[in-house]
């Protein structure tokens, strides 16, 4: 489909005031019809529930435009769709996005991806390796000999599973069964005695995990600090599980996280860039109140890091705010 360009639908962005949500934009003409697509991830995960509701913050700013969330298979899956302009604005880890930018053939990019431009570095993906406590799995180790769940082909969960086993010193075939499936069906495996553990990788309070937890005891494993050193990438940092985020987890857990992303394209206008940077902002309450990962979303200098170039919007509504 060839998408009617956005640009032109924003033109009344600096002197429109009194309607939309927080942008104060005039209401666009009913028939020159615009389209915004937030690329998420499955639905089941975290990018989704957030996707939605920037989706409807963005629907309701820009009452000319058709505004869609859409269920993908996350990173990997929703840069390239950027970089072929089947999207406006998609989420994705840090780590990802960097391959994208080099263009590593080896994780799911078959050319550098060079017309991606970064809107905002939001909160973190804590990597989070979950276990049926029947298994008996309490540590890496114990993964050795198990039925595991690496995440979607090639999405970014399957990429942050590869660098953390890696750095553990575990291979897939080290596995008894090594499942690729998103976070919904591997806990249903989990739930059905056919697997004994997935990675996640996500913000905090996985529905998914809630999901389990509450139908069986689960181990949340650790990942040592020694560990995400070792993965000798700089997109790779130390966190901490709290305890209590899922039931049944008394104790606080090491683990290892990812920044996450939002992340446009060159051929997005400047106007419709700085508009979905200044509403996301604006918005953050909105995006908390749909799941509590977004309450880790910081208006500071932390959201104009990334790998690769902002776009020339963003950093206009940066600049703007002294962040740049």
């Amino acid at each position: 489909m060839n998408r009617p360009s956005v640009k032109r639908h924003l033109l009344a962005l600096c002197t429109a005031a009194g309607l939309g949500v927080s942008l104060g934009l005039a209401a666009l003409p009913a028939k020159a019809e615009t389209f915004i697509t937030v690329l998420t991830g499955g639905t089941s995960g975290v990018y989704y529930p957030l996707g939605v509701a920037l989706s409807n913050v963005y629907g309701k700013a820009l009452p000319g435009a058709k505004v869609t969330a859409q269920a993908t298979k996350a990173s990997v899956e929703n840069l390239n769709l950027l970089q072929a302009g089947r999207g406006e604005i998609g989420f994705t880890l840090g780590d990802s996005l960097s391959d994208a930018w080099k263009g590593n053939e080896e994780v799911g990019f078959k050319q550098k991806l060079d017309k991606l431009r970064t809107i905002a570095a939001i909160y973190p993906n804590y990597i989070q390796v979950v276990a049926s406590k029947e298994s008996g799995i309490k540590t890496l180790a114990d993964l050795k000999g198990k039925r595991v769940s690496v995440g979607a082909p090639k999405s970014g969960t399957e990429l942050n599973a590869r660098a953390i086993f890696n750095a553990a010193g575990l291979a897939y075939k080290d596995f008894a069964k090594t499942e690729y499936l998103p976070f919904g069906e591997s806990v249903d495996l989990i739930k059905n005695r056919q697997l004994d553990a997935t990675l996640i990788s996500a913000g905090l309070g996985v529905a998914a995990i809630k999901d389990l937890s509450s139908s069986q005891e689960i181990t949340v494993v650790s990942i040592p600090a020694d560990v995400v050193q070792k993965v000798g990438d700089a997109a790779y940092i130390t966190e901490t599980i709290p305890a209590g985020t899922y039931p049944g987890q008394d104790a606080d857990v090491p683990t290892a996280a990812v920044r996450n992303l939002l992340v446009s394209h060159s051929g997005v206008s400047d106007d419709a860039a700085y508009a979905m940077t200044k509403t996301l902002f604006e918005n953050l309450d909105a995006l908390a109140a749909a799941h509590v990962a977004a309450k880790q979303i910081k208006f500071d200098k932390s959201a104009t890091q990334s790998p690769v170039p902002f776009h020339p919007g963003a950093v206009k509504f940066y600049k703007e705010k002294g962040l740049m």
